[in-house]
């Protein structure tokens, strides 16, 4: 790692994360999620959660999908509707606690995350857990990129995930396709983050 081992930002709050752009806000998609694009495996309703500055959601848009990003920092959303207007993409950008996804009233056949799973623990990963499998219907597919066991540092309020926590979290009502290492391309190293890229179908 370049720098400091600690994340900037990690452990503010939402809006206080992109008062100046964070290192995981790279101005394009995950090459991670930009090759699952690629490959047709996004479907459907696309919900991008912990959007951010909408990066996922708005390619989802481009390949003609209805997509929705979510996210809890107002600055952020601001900057993804703006992105979105100026690239010519419909994205609708809801800012909404994804612990709470069951208010929104609505199912998905696809949800991206980029970076949210790992900032929960205990009762709050069970919770997004929960909301996940309110939103997704039986056969709809969650994709999630987040730190791995293997990545060196300290990292804020981050978990590191092991490859058995995650099958754990998601034990329930949920098929583990794959669990593959993976990378978070960040802008202040050009290594990125050791990451796992996690795809899951409900059942």
């Amino acid at each position: 790692m370049v720098g400091p081992t600690r994340h900037p930002g990690v452990g503010a709050g939402p809006e206080e994360l992109y008062v100046t752009p964070p290192p995981w806000d790279i101005g394009r998609p995950q090459p991670a999620f930009l090759a699952l694009a690629e490959a047709g495996a996004l479907r459907g309703r696309v919900l991008d959660v912990g959007c951010g500055t909408g990066e996922h959601a708005i390619m989802a848009a481009g390949l003609g999908l209805d997509a929705t990003g979510v996210d809890m920092a107002a600055n952020a959303l601001r900057t993804a509707e703006d992105k979105a207007r100026a690239r010519g993409r419909t994205v609708r950008f809801l800012r909404h606690d994804a612990r709470q996804l069951v208010e929104l009233g609505e199912v998905f056949d696809t949800v991206l995350d980029c970076g949210l799973f790992h900032l929960f623990g205990g009762d709050d990963r069970v919770a997004y857990v929960d909301a996940l499998r309110s939103v997704v219907p039986p056969g709809g597919r969650y994709f999630m990129l987040g730190f791995s066991d293997r990545q060196q540092g300290e990292w804020g309020r981050v978990h590191k995930l092991t490859r058995a926590e995650i099958e754990a979290a998601f034990a329930d009502g949920w098929r583990v396709d794959s669990i593959e290492p993976s990378t978070i391309d960040i802008t202040t190293d050009s290594d990125g983050i050791r990451a796992w890229l996690v795809a899951l179908t409900r059942i």
